[in-house]
């Protein structure tokens, strides 16, 4: 900014030059930046959780299909097991071994719950950030629920 003022001794103008910003100017432009900064900070937060449902959701869709596959084949869903480790889970012809391996899925380790009976099966896992979990079934039901699958009392289907 260019400022113009008079010296008081001879009544010449005197030219003065601002070099740099002043505090206040420095302050207003650091907190906008950090406005900025916390806005794309909460879009990237909340992108990452839907990334990772959206992830969960896919994964035990192709569960599904994988036991009907298996369904197909054996003509039945396998022993009746609560693990993820054994009966139909385990068949390596429909991909299943890979897809209910705990660690494949975003929200960490042993959140997926597997249950199968000779007739049915059902299959969930946590969604991120919340307590409510995804279900698959036997029946062609996919839906979010509120409540994990008991494996005391299994079902085999999403409540």
């Amino acid at each position: 900014m260019i400022r113009w003022a008079l010296n008081t001794f001879n009544r010449s103008p005197i030219l003065h030059l601002r070099a740099g910003f002043t505090l206040i100017e420095m302050l207003v432009v650091i907190a906008i930046i950090g406005i900025l900064a916390s806005i794309i900070l909460a879009a990237v937060g909340s992108a990452k959780t839907q990334a990772f449902d959206a992830k969960v959701k896919g994964q035990l869709s192709n569960i599904r299909n994988g036991a009907a596959n298996y369904q197909v084949i054996n003509a039945n869903y396998g022993p009746q097991t609560v693990s993820c480790t054994s009966g139909m889970f385990t068949d390596t012809a429909t991909g299943l071994d890979r897809l209910s391996i705990s660690a494949n899925y975003p929200v960490g380790e042993n959140t997926i719950v597997c249950e199968s009976s000779g007739t049915a099966f059902a299959v969930e896992d946590n969604l991120s950030g919340t307590s409510n979990f995804w279900c698959v079934d036997s029946n062609g039901v996919s839906k979010k629920i509120n409540a994990a699958l008991s494996t005391s009392t299994p079902t085999y289907v999403c409540p």
